[in-house]
């Protein structure tokens, strides 16, 4: 036999041998990635159910398994008949050209694409309202001194916004920073997406408490930019007495982007971090998180409720964090509400509701949710406000 012919079944030995040992891995993961590896490592998303979780869960690893199998039984039969029509060298040369076809349009998407990402940075969302605009410490804001309407779930919503960027009921009645008030920061669920503002959670708890509430919360933020919206707001407030603010298990997810500036563990402010473009979008439709990553984001979480609570019992308010859990806990949420509300010390109050109560198409509370959780707060917060010394039966600080 001569040496060419050698090195050619040698090559072919190689590709074979290569090509099971794939189908054996992918095989192999698939089978040991089971329900408690993905527990460990995909967050629950608060816009993705768990049963469409658990639907995909089952996919990926039906087609893993599949993927391995063929590459295990036919691998090598695919091996045999491409290497009987090609010689090394044209197998070597069209190996090249797809690697650099490959690469080039790699590059060609990540230039056309360009550095915005709008799947994870709520930034830029066209057409949504209320209308975003860049803030360089707390990634967005409201533009301020404006009115919009949009259609959610079939209903014209309008939102009115005023000069210092928080939601209310009337451009022309903006917030009176000299009130009592009950500060509301958040994101969507607490600004009221789909919802009226009298259907808002903000607005209902300061009708049934007869006092003014101003909702500070931005659509997309995650807790930590609720904490440093506010460090700029609260100072504003000339007798703050409460602050309410939300955490709920389905939304760590959000709080672990780095796309926008970002707080961590000491927080401590950090920039944004501009990744490839492909490289952002991989990430958001596979959010695998490493045991390390969910780790950070649960001690970040933690230091970010407790300061959030330091910071309004400093102005004499009282604070809590709302929970509203649709439907029954799975394993991981109930693990990362007592290792974030339960064991940081922080008043929080979990509202279940009915896993139906949702916008149309959409997983954001609807009115009957919204009422639900407004009742709630409003009176956890008649509670706390009448135990104060001093105060009168509807919580309000005496005058006498």
């Amino acid at each position: 036999m001569s040496g060419t012919a050698r090195n050619r079944g040698a090559l072919d030995i190689g590709l074979e041998a290569a090509v099971t040992i794939m189908g054996c891995l992918v095989l192999a993961g698939a089978l040991a990635a089971n329900q408690g590896w993905w527990d460990r490592h995909f967050l629950p998303l608060f816009f993705y159910s768990r049963e469409k979780f658990l639907l995909s869960e089952h996919l990926v690893r039906l087609a893993g398994a599949a993927i391995g199998l063929a590459l295990i039984v036919f691998g090598r039969k695919a091996v045999r008949s491409v290497m009987r029509r090609m010689s090394a060298r044209e197998l070597a040369g069209a190996s090249l050209r797809i690697l650099v076809a490959v690469g080039l349009a790699l590059a060609a998407c990540e230039g056309i694409m360009g550095r915005n990402f709008s799947f994870a940075a709520a930034e830029h969302q066209p057409g949504e309202e209320p209308v975003r605009r860049p803030d360089p410490r707390l990634g967005w804001v409201y533009t301020p001194a404006r009115d919009g309407s949009t259609i959610v779930g079939g209903r014209r919503i309008s939102y009115a916004i005023d000069p210092l960027g928080y939601r209310v009921a009337d451009r022309g009645k903006p917030v009176d920073v000299a009130l009592p008030s009950i500060v509301f920061t958040g994101e969507s669920i607490i600004s009221g997406y789909g919802l009226s503002w009298d259907e808002s959670i903000p607005a209902q708890v300061g009708a049934a408490l007869g006092m003014q509430s101003a909702s500070i919360a931005v659509f997309g933020y995650a807790n930590d930019q609720a904490y440093l919206r506010l460090i700029s707001e609260l100072p504003r407030f000339h007798r703050p007495v409460a602050v309410v603010s939300l955490f709920t298990p389905s939304l760590l997810a959000r709080n672990l982007g780095d796309d926008r500036p970002y707080l961590g563990p000491d927080l401590s402010w950090q920039p944004a971090i501009h990744r490839p473009w492909l490289s952002r979008l991989w990430h958001f439709y596979v959010p695998y998180r490493s045991r390390a990553e969910i780790e950070r984001g649960i001690a970040t979480v933690r230091a970010e409720l407790v300061a959030s609570e330091t910071l309004a019992r400093r102005r004499g308010a009282i604070a809590l964090v709302v929970d509203p859990q649709f439907g029954p806990e799975t394993v991981m949420e109930r693990t990362l509400r007592k290792r974030i509300l339960e064991e940081s010390g922080v008043a929080f109050l979990q509202v279940k509701l009915d896993p139906g109560w949702h916008l149309q198409g959409d997983h954001h509370p609807d009115a009957r949710a919204a009422h639900a959780i407004a009742m709630a707060i409003a009176q956890r917060l008649r509670r706390d406000l009448g135990a104060r010394p001093g105060a009168d039966k509807m919580g309000r600080e005496s005058s006498e």
